[in-house]
């Protein structure tokens, strides 16, 4: 394809508007992490744990650790650093004692309101400015970009 069928197609112009936004969010978060003294991997771990919660989805250590591609020892030492700050605890499931859950604490939540709050409000706001129909196909295509970019990285990750 030629520079000039490149920046013709609608395609590439969602693709390139895509990663902007993801730069954009990226520098958010890393903003955040900053200011309250966590690694950017603090922060994919706290986002991992609250979408579980939204998600009724119970989370372990090692599950933790795969998502974010942890080895155990790198798990244990990012679960620790969270606790320490007062922001994830550790409880033992209630119906089997041997496994352990990680929770958010309210403290990370109300941290995170405090800062993305705002940043939400102003997204909800240019949200305003699309029909419902709109809405739902941006919400079907960006489920559709998730799904492929997951599939890209896990094709990467097995052909280096």
């Amino acid at each position: 394809m030629s520079t000039e069928e490149n920046r013709q197609d609608p395609r590439l112009r969602l693709v390139h508007q895509l990663r902007a936004a993801t730069v954009e969010f990226d520098l958010l978060a890393a903003e955040f992490a900053a200011r309250h003294g966590l690694h950017p991997t603090d922060l994919r771990a706290l986002i991992a744990l609250l979408d579980a919660a939204r998600a009724e989805r119970p989370v372990t250590p090692g599950r933790l650790g795969e998502q974010l591609r942890l080895n155990s020892a790198g798990t244990t030492t990012l679960i620790d650093r969270l606790e320490r700050l007062g922001l994830v605890r550790r409880e033992r499931d209630t119906t089997d004692r041997r496994r352990v859950l990680l929770t958010v604490e309210p403290r990370a939540v109300d941290l995170g309101w405090s800062f993305f709050g705002p940043a939400i409000g102003t997204l909800l706001g240019a949200m305003d400015a699309f029909t419902p129909a709109e809405l739902d196909t941006v919400e079907r295509f960006l489920a559709a970009m998730t799904t492929a970019t997951t599939a890209a990285r896990t094709n990467a990750a097995h052909h280096p």
